[in-house]
């Protein structure tokens, strides 16, 4: 996995960054702060707010680490600056499937997917098929409903929107 490409637009490398920056300069301090409290108060093996917080400072801590392996090895694209007719990573593409039924999807990295927003991962299944084909293909795709037929209708290079980090 180390030797993996983490392409990743501008948007979805700031939410990154972000991310990162609210545990270390915020989440991480307040729980610190809750659990040196906690320590004050003496016995810690009955102290609900010492063991919660130690349990939550391992899990920030293992974002962080999470978060900075998956920054130092982005290779950030702009799709607003591609030109090509055919689909790489940042392209949206519009799709229709065997049925006549139409889709959009805009091929992010695996930090960025949504499905419910049409960004597919350049890893999965209909991600990789996209790859490398162009306007008129048919690209036979595995899904869990089993093989689809879909043909490529448009290919476009946008700025892609990624959502903000939201600590909420």
């Amino acid at each position: 996995m180390a030797d993996e490409k983490n392409y990743i637009t501008p948007d979805g490398f700031k939410k990154l960054q972000d991310e990162a920056h609210w545990f270390v300069t915020v989440e991480r301090p307040r729980i610190t702060e809750i659990v040196h409290q906690a320590a004050l108060l003496g016995d810690r093996s009955e102290n609900a707010d010492y063991q919660y917080g130690k349990l939550r400072l391992g899990e920030i801590d293992g974002r962080i680490q999470f978060l900075n392996k998956r920054i130092d090895s982005a290779i950030i694209v702009d799709p607003s600056k591609i030109t090509t007719d055919r689909i790489q990573f940042g392209a949206t593409v519009v799709i229709e499937d065997e049925n006549g039924i139409g889709k959009n999807y805009v091929i992010v990295g695996a930090d960025e997917s949504d499905a419910s927003k049409g960004h597919i991962s350049w890893r999965s299944p209909v991600g990789r098929a996209l790859l490398g084909k162009e306007i008129g293909d048919v690209v036979s795709v595995r899904t869990p409903r089993g093989d689809v037929e879909i043909e490529i209708i448009e290919v476009k290079y946008l700025k892609v929107d990624i959502e903000a980090f939201n600590a909420d």
